[in-house]
């Protein structure tokens, strides 16, 4: 509701110049976000996660299906970003990438009960963990989306680490994860722009760093009380994305900093509670879905927000639940209706 809200404050002055209607992107998210996500949310609610199992093979398989059909002329598009990341089917379209984070999740989650106890060795453990995560990174890549990778990566090395794979093994990857991002910045001219803007706000606040200095400036307008719900003067086209990832920037100028912390407090309590339920989990499976989400949610929350107030690159990672985008909201209901079932199992 938090979310609809600020995207019905935020998406008024760019939804009335681009299609004459301020309300436009309330309607679309309203929906085909959150109609969908909530009927499927129920769904995942009720329906036993145990039954994920069977099909996770086979959801997987379907999900890196999608992932090559965005390369396919007619049917993937880019939307005018720098991405290849959309599935157009004429009478909708979807994000094959938000698809992936639940999919992957529950196959690996089944994967790694299947696997306790052999986590430890490297040939039964972590070698087909490391293929089965290269596949998704290698077509993610190719696309190239990279914020979208970097939290998949995320929740697979989480719920490897709580399913007692070796700290070694981790942290061997995660060097050389360190290593490739450095490499990637160095052969992108684009990436290495925005990392240099990350490390220096004000070079070319006109260019490439215009994103960021309208985002700080936004949130450093907004003081202790903010400027009042609605009165935002960034969203007048001046700060880039305010619909996407910049949302963020919107909440911290209308709301002020106590509401803005209070937003990212019930963030920090939701992870805590799916930890607890992951904690009073019956079983590997529910434990390790949980962990999945919780990671996707925290860290996806924790990429947006570090990156509008200059803590992080920019990466283009919406804001969970509050960014516009139909397909990713209604994955994270049901995402979120697969970890309700799971605390109602434990109950």
């Amino acid at each position: 509701m938090f979310g609809l809200a600020m995207l019905a404050s935020a998406s008024g002055p760019v939804g009335y110049e681009r299609f004459a209607d301020s309300y436009y992107y309330l309607k679309h998210q309203f929906f085909s976000g959150v109609l969908p996500g909530l009927a499927l949310f129920a769904l995942a609610a009720f329906v036993p996660y145990r039954a994920y199992k069977r099909y996770a093979g086979a959801l997987f398989i379907v999900s890196i299906i999608f992932l090559i059909l965005v390369f396919v002329p007619g049917i993937g598009t880019d939307y005018g970003t720098f991405a290849q990341s959309w599935i157009d089917l004429g009478v909708f379209s979807f994000q094959p990438a938000e698809l992936v984070k639940l999919t992957f999740l529950l196959y690996l989650a089944a994967w790694l009960e299947g696997r306790a106890g052999e986590l430890k060795d490297w040939q039964s453990g972590l070698i087909p963990f490391l293929i089965s995560l290269g596949v998704i990174s290698v077509l993610m890549l190719l696309q190239p989306d990279v914020g979208t990778l970097s939290i998949i990566v995320a929740i697979a090395f989480m719920m490897y680490f709580v399913a007692g794979g070796k700290v070694s093994h981790l942290v061997g990857l995660g060097i050389f994860g360190i290593l490739a991002f450095l490499i990637s910045i160095q052969l992108s001219p684009y990436r290495a722009a925005r990392f240099t803007t990350f490390l220096h706000p004000e070079f070319d606040p006109l260019g490439v760093g215009y994103q960021i200095n309208q985002a700080l400036l936004a949130v450093g307008s907004g003081g202790f009380f903010g400027r009042g719900y609605g009165h935002s003067l960034q969203k007048f086209q001046y700060l880039p994305e305010v619909v996407g990832d910049s949302i963020f920037a919107i909440v911290a100028e209308e709301m002020g900093f106590f509401l803005t912390a209070l937003f990212v407090f019930l963030f920090v309590a939701m992870i805590l509670r799916g930890i607890r339920i992951a904690r009073e989990s019956k079983d590997g499976f529910g434990k390790y879905i949980v962990v999945g989400v919780m990671t996707w949610f925290g860290v996806q929350a924790f990429v947006n927000i570090g990156a509008i107030i200059g803590l992080m690159p920019l990466t283009g990672v919406p804001l969970p639940f509050l960014s516009y985008g139909g397909t990713a909201l209604t994955i994270s209901l049901v995402a979120a209706g697969i970890v309700l079932n799971v605390s109602r199992k434990n109950q």
